[in-house]
Order: structure tokens, then sequence, then C-alpha cells
């Protein structure tokens, strides 16, 4: 099978925040973004930790799901080995794509832990992905609160999994097929908390280049006021 032709971008914006924690890497076959959280110097190095793990598996037209699941445990291990208050008690979130081969031919793996998500912009239709591992999705499965609440939750920021804090975190990894004029979008939670799935659909059915959409998605949040750092990686099947 030939080479899978793919163009990319991204954007990032520290926002209000006094610094910008949010990582993020553009480098096939992986596309992806890490969320830190924990103190200024340790959500930094959190997230820099899982970006290096994963910038070890590209150089390669793909990977495999049993490398990206090693790198983000070696990762989560890395981080749980912090000492010192300036680094001591980080974590972070990812969230990503990456070009997969398990022997069957390239699929995509679409990756996350926390409530960094993934979305695909396919047949006109903006899809999330990834499923927030986080107090209110909980709520949501089990039927307490609607999607327009969650919105506004007092709890809508605390999240259940994240890499170096806690239990010991997997990734969730599940496998799409591979179709020409797809867009994966990957965002910290600094878009989502500002701009809805319809705002996001908005920018995105415009036809941009993978580069303007990242752009575009961030100047919208930063409109908006930007409360956290925020980070938008984008990549389409060419």
């Amino acid at each position: 099978m030939a080479p899978v032709e793919l163009t990319w971008g991204a954007a990032t914006a520290t926002g209000q925040r006094e610094d910008n924690q949010d990582r993020y890497l553009v480098s096939p076959p992986i596309f992806a973004v890490a969320d830190g959280m924990g103190g200024h110097a340790g959500g930094a190095a959190a997230a820099a930790a899982v970006i290096e793990a994963l910038q070890a598996l590209t150089g390669a037209e793909t990977t495999t799901v049993e490398r990206i699941r090693l790198a983000l445990q070696r990762a989560d291990g890395e981080i749980r080995a912090f000492k010192g208050p300036a680094t001591g008690g980080a974590g972070t979130t990812v969230a990503g794509v990456a070009l997969v081969d398990g022997g069957d031919g390239p699929q995509w793996a679409v990756f996350h832990v926390g409530d960094s998500r993934v979305y695909r912009w396919h047949d006109g239709q903006l899809e999330q992905l990834s499923t927030d591992h986080s107090v209110v999705q909980e709520l949501i499965d089990a039927g307490h609160i609607s999607d327009e609440t969650a919105a506004t939750h007092p709890q809508r920021h605390i999240i259940t999994r994240a890499l170096g804090v806690g239990g010991r975190s997997e990734p969730d990894i599940a496998l799409t097929s591979i179709v020409p004029g797809d867009l994966f979008v990957a965002c910290s939670d600094g878009l989502t908390g500002e701009l809805d799935d319809e705002s996001i659909a908005r920018v995105v059915s415009c036809g941009l280049s993978p580069d303007a959409v990242a752009d575009a998605l961030t100047v919208e949040a930063e409109k908006l006021g930007a409360r956290d750092n925020v980070t938008v990686v984008a990549v389409r099947v060419s």
C-alpha cells in the first residue's frame, strides 16, 4: 500500500494563565496534545515527558498500538518519579491520533487519557471520538445530568484519569479506518472550555488547511476569553 499522504498544523495560546503548560507533537506518524497540571514547572514537565515519549515513536510511516501504550506507561512512571516542590504531584492529560499497522495495513489509532479530546470531521459531520475521563462525563453516562448542564457544572474540570497522578492510568485506544478527506482535531480542554461542538464544527467545515484550522480555533477561544491554555493539533488525510 502506498504511504498515506497527510497535511497537518498546530497552534497554542497561553490564555489568561501565567504560562503555557500545554505541549504538542506533530511528527508523523503521531499527532498529539498534552495538557499539564500541578504547578507551573510540574505541569509543563509532565506534559513534556509525555510528548518526549511519543516523539521516540516518530520517524517511520507507522507505529503500533502496543508501542503507544508502552510509551504512555513509561511517561506515567517518569512523572510519578518527579520529586521536589516544583514538580512533585504533577500530572497530564494526553490525546491524539497515530498511524498504526498491526499487520493488516495502516489504520488510525485514537488514544487519550483525561479530558483532552479528539474530534473527526467526516462526511460533513463533526464526531467526538474520545470520551472524557471526568466526573461530569460519568454523571452524563449515568443519566444524572444532561450535556447542556455539563457545560456549567461546578465539577466540570475534575478529571478521573491522568498520567502521573492517582491510580495507574491506561489510555483508551480505538482503531478507525483511513478515509481520504477526513480531518482530525486533537485539543486541550482550554479549547472545549470556550467553544462548544457546534462552534468547532463551524470552523472545521470551512475547508481550511489543517494549519489554518488550528490557528482559527485557537483565535476563537482567545476571543471568548481563553481562561486556560489552548492547544489545537489538526491533521488531514490528503
